[in-house]
């Protein structure tokens, strides 16, 4: 059973801090202990742990506010995803184990969410289509460092989603590039679809 901290850390990261509504605010220790049922101490733990990780700023005598992510941790969010996610699919390809079935499936997921109530779900999928590629080398390590990106990477990806209308459906087709490009084996392909699609978000981004 989750302990009181575990439970409010995974509440926050994976509900709070994906909210785009909350880019920029402050946190109420008292609300969000209301919400999940817990006291104030296990709050301001999981608060502590996630100022580590640079996903809140700890204010003085303010209390704990969701950082925007900044120019510079978009393009290094992207730029490590490029490594991550342009090596699996090289690896995936050597090796016969490119996961064509579980991406395809991910894929039509995602084509059934639409709109902005849908948003989060949406790049929920998008992060796992991403991490099954990731998943498929392997690598349990690559995995876990991987896996430390979500909150930044939905984060991310939710806000983009806000940023442009109809990026829903260029992420559907990006993502179909990447998928036919691993389908066919072809390496070079697969690393130019990856590049563009983190290109494409990046731009969005930062163009704010």
């Amino acid at each position: 059973m989750a302990s009181g901290r575990e439970k409010a850390y995974a509440y926050l990261k994976d509900t709070v801090l994906t909210d785009p509504a909350m880019q920029g605010e402050f946190l109420s220790e008292q609300d969000i202990a209301d919400r999940i049922g817990v006291s104030r101490t296990p709050i301001r733990e999981a608060l502590l742990l996630l100022a580590a990780e640079d996903l809140v700023e700890l204010v003085p005598k303010r209390g704990a506010r969701v950082a925007p992510l900044s120019g510079r941790q978009i393009s290094e969010l992207m730029q490590l995803r490029g490594i991550v996610e342009r090596y699996a699919a090289e690896h995936v390809i050597a090796a016969g184990r490119t996961p064509v079935r579980e991406l395809g499936e991910l894929l039509d997921r995602q084509s059934t969410l639409s709109g902005p109530d849908q948003a989060k779900e949406f790049i929920a999928v998008d992060h796992l289509f991403h991490a099954t590629l990731v998943s498929a080398v392997g690598n349990t390590l690559l995995d876990r460092h991987y896996d430390g990106l979500r909150s930044r990477q939905v984060r991310a990806g939710v806000v983009a989603l806000f940023n442009q209308h109809g990026r829903q459906a260029a992420v559907l087709d990006e993502h179909r590039e990447i998928l036919d490009a691993l389908a066919a084996g072809d390496a070079s392909a697969a690393r130019a679809a990856i590049d563009s699609h983190l290109d494409s978000t990046l731009k969005i981004l930062l163009a704010g």
